[in-house]
């Protein structure tokens, strides 16, 4: 099958062949033709399987079919993401793929002055993606009117409900218009998820290419026992003798990603951090110097788990391993994309094994463990389980590290992630030590059968 059999347009088809783009993945191959009947659809996508173009093609089909007369420009699309990485990549997608059709877009996140996404807004555009606290920011000052938005799409809707965003969620559905197109994509599919869906979606088709809470295939995974205190020196160690030209590394920390950035440099080996601590200019720049190999290795918290998209990256390190085991599988896909090979590299300490277990029992395999030598490090087998804790609900929760939490009605130019108060601001619960408290341990637990909840769903039983 190749795109043209999809029912695009052919500005639409010779903007996918400029990109190289030859055959539809398998989400892209389920998604666009149901999106393009005007149907809700509720959709399992891992990252790297191509959903952004899966949403995105048939979104500018149905935009470009049916364009206003007269008048300004009313906002007839809205695509919400978690992160401003992710906000970025999506709107560099649109651009892409609509450089050949009538429709204008724009791209909205905090960290930035508000002043151009203005001038952008009052000219008029057709598609706008953003993150839910700035949207609401230009929503409250009356920027923008949502009045006539046509379709909606929550991208990494999961991950949008781990950083606590589901009251802003809420008070943005209360602005659109009731009779809409509503995608919803998500990596995991958790009780909060499937709320979420109930309230969002018409009797949704159920798009689910792969098992969820999987690592790709294409990314070969492995273990390095070692020390604590020896793991910046082995990663130094390996980055030199394998000769890595290209790594992202991530820590659970903003704290954390800064110190091994230093250590890094101080080695001899150029690199850059990225964080919710870090200003939008600072994170772009890192961020674009890292892609174009001006920088070799970029030490990321988990912010950068799915907003990053790199062609053809191909290793990455956990440095530490996550709390949360989906995590886990969201920083791996940054590498093995598009069909592309890549590899993961784990560095684990005695006291990481148990982190170390409920990953590798949520993706259903084990992960080779190879000692480096020198660095040789025995791992226990296993570790004595603390009494069960109460817990907290998600939607309620704070967000890890405190990356892209935008509060609804702040007017200010200058948010800094990180280093605001809970009532919504960019930079939500920013504080370090409190990652490891974060209260979506065990999300996946409990989840039904999806295909019995989608059926329930469009049965009307639930």
């Amino acid at each position: 099958m190749s795109f043209t059999t999809l029912g695009l347009s052919e500005p639409i088809l010779r903007a996918v062949a400029e990109t190289g783009y030859t055959t539809p993945t398998p989400i892209q191959k389920a998604a666009i033709p149901v999106v393009l009947t005007g149907k809700d659809i509720l959709a399992g996508a891992q990252t790297g399987t191509g959903k952004t173009a899966g949403f995105t093609l048939p979104l500018l089909q149905r935009l470009s079919l049916h364009a206003p007369s007269g008048g300004r420009r009313p906002v007839r699309a809205l695509v919400l993401t978690p992160t401003r990485e992710l906000a970025a990549q999506v709107g560099e997608s649109v651009a892409t793929y609509g450089k050949y059709l009538p429709l204008r877009s724009t791209v909205i996140f905090g960290g930035v002055g508000m002043n151009p996404q203005i001038n952008a807004l009052r000219k008029g555009v057709d598609i706008v993606v953003a993150t839910p606290g700035r949207l609401l920011d230009h929503a409250n000052q009356k920027n923008i009117d949502l009045s006539r938005v046509e379709c909606l799409i929550l991208d990494e809707a999961d991950r949008m409900l781990d950083m606590g965003f589901i009251h802003d969620i809420r008070k943005i559905l209360a602005l659109l218009p009731k009779r809409r197109q509503s995608l919803l994509f998500s990596a995991t599919f958790s009780p909060e998820i499937k709320k979420l869906a109930d309230s969002l979606l018409d009797a949704p088709e159920l798009i689910e290419v792969a098992r969820r809470n999987t690592a790709s295939e294409r990314v070969a995974q492995v273990v390095h026992p070692v020390e604590r205190e020896r793991k910046r020196e082995l990663l130094s160690h390996l980055i030199g003798s394998q000769q890595w030209k290209q790594v992202l590394v991530f820590t659970r920390t903003k704290h954390g990603a800064d110190r091994l950035c230093k250590q890094l440099v101080a080695d001899g080996i150029t690199a850059a951090a990225i964080h919710g601590n870090k200003s939008q200019n600072a994170r772009t720049r890192a961020l674009a110097q890292f892609k174009e190999n001006r920088t070799r290795v970029l030490v990321a918290t988990d912010i950068a788990a799915r907003g990053i998209d790199i062609d053809q990256l191909p290793h990455v390190v956990n440095f530490e391993l996550p709390n949360v085991p989906e995590d886990y599988v969201h920083r791996i896909g940054r590498t093995g994309r598009a069909g592309n090979e890549g590899e993961a590299v784990s560095l684990v300490c005695a006291d990481e094994v148990e982190l170390l277990q409920n990953i590798e029992k949520l993706i259903k395999r084990e992960i080779a463990k190879t000692a480096i030598n020198g660095f040789e490090c025995t791992l226990p087998s296993s570790v004595a389980k603390p009494a069960a804790k109460k817990s907290r609900g998600r939607s309620g929760g704070r967000a890890q590290n405190g990356d892209d939490r935008s509060a609804s009605g702040r007017s200010r130019d200058n948010e800094r992630d990180g280093r605001n108060r809970r009532d919504g601001r960019d930079g939500r619960n920013g504080r370090d030590g409190r990652n490891g408290r974060d209260n979506r341990r065990a999300r996946s637990e409990g989840t039904q059968d999806l295909s019995h909840y989608a059926a329930q769903m469009q049965a009307g039983l639930r």
